[in-house]
């Protein structure tokens, strides 16, 4: 798990998506163990973010059970069934708030 986890977290970085955190969240949660969430520039940069991280996981084998919120951009959500990954744009972000929510989840160094 962790070598899908580090693989999406540089994928992000590479097209710079920004403050990326990971969160265990298998103890809060049955939908997911983990949670990677990432703040995008704009909408335009979400989408392109969303774009590259499914095209290179493909290539690794990895495909997203399903994706939403691409229409708008605000937050989209790629699901890998066991990760989550969370794309927002910055203000999005700050009003989920995922990492206060599920803020008894540990964060993973990846």
């Amino acid at each position: 798990m962790t070598e899908k986890l580090k693989l999406i977290k540089e994928l992000l970085e590479n097209k710079k998506g920004e403050d990326i955190v990971v969160l265990d969240v298998s103890e809060f949660t049955n939908i997911a163990d983990y949670f990677v969430i990432a703040t995008a520039n704009s909408s335009v940069h979400a989408k392109a973010l969303a774009d590259y991280l499914t095209q290179e996981l493909k290539k690794h084998g990895i495909e997203p059970d399903h994706i939403e919120g691409l229409e708008n951009a605000h937050w989209i959500l790629i699901d890998y069934l066991d990760t989550i990954v969370h794309i927002f744009q910055k203000e999005w972000r700050e009003y989920y708030d995922l990492e206060w929510l599920y803020g008894g989840a540990r964060r993973v160094e990846v």
